[in-house]
């Protein structure tokens, strides 16, 4: 269920929007102070509704929510058990990639940043296969897709800076925009100074990096607000 705008920071510098007290230690970031020439965009929950409820898929594979990715969560487990969950991770991720629904505004947001010579990547913990078949059914025009299967996964900072280091792009140019914690904490550790999280729920407030420029947004369309005052 949708929360509330007044749970919302002030994200375009209106006075009187209410901070919310869980997102306090996120910094805002002043508008002048870069100079946007990449977005890297995360997929399910951002850009992409899977549809699917990943505790609930923790639950059945006996796992709680914990901060770290399922992938990460999955290491420790006896090889039996693990094959088990990921075949279940696999399933569900396949049927959420084949019957999930692209958020309004995708394509109108990218479209907007190419015609602002901004570069567009997709950076994903979804498996090759999920984003290829996404993306198959919603040809979006990203530059540059990186899933979990090409080399690092968020949280890890390494994930944004190979994305980085590919396009050719500092970090100080570069926007990234998600949904959860992860995105925030690798790109946070990768050197990017400004952060969109869409609708990201309260128990993440703990896992947030301290002192990031994160804005908190209710939706895509307030996000693209956000975005392209960036890269005006």
């Amino acid at each position: 269920m949708p929360r509330s705008p007044e749970r919302y920071c002030d994200i375009v510098g209106e006075p009187g929007v209410p901070v919310c007290p869980r997102f306090e230690d996120s910094v805002q970031v002043p508008f002048s102070t870069m100079t946007l020439r990449a977005a890297i965009f995360d997929m399910d929950g951002t850009i992409f509704d899977s549809r699917l409820d990943w505790i609930e898929l923790r639950r059945s594979m006996g796992l709680e929510p914990d901060g770290r990715p399922i992938m990460e969560q999955l290491r420790g487990m006896p090889d039996e058990e693990r094959t088990r969950c990921l075949s279940i991770l696999h399933e569900a991720e396949r049927h959420g990639a084949e019957t999930g629904v692209l958020i309004e505004g995708t394509h109108e947001l990218l479209d907007a940043l190419h015609q602002r010579k901004v570069v567009c990547a997709l950076l994903t913990n979804n498996s090759r296969r999920s984003a290829d078949t996404v993306l198959q059914r919603h040809p979006l025009p990203f530059d540059l897709v990186v899933t979990r299967d090409d080399g690092p996964m968020k949280p890890d900072g390494a994930a944004f800076r190979s994305v980085l280091d590919r396009l050719g792009i500092a970090p100080d140019d570069a926007l990234a925009i998600g949904d959860t914690h992860l995105d925030a904490v690798a790109a946070h550790d990768a050197g990017i100074q400004r952060i969109v999280l869409i609708d990201i729920p309260e128990w993440m407030a703990d896992h947030l990096p301290t002192g990031a420029g994160i804005d908190h947004v209710p939706n895509l369309g307030v996000a693209r607000d956000v975005i392209l005052s960036l890269a005006s």
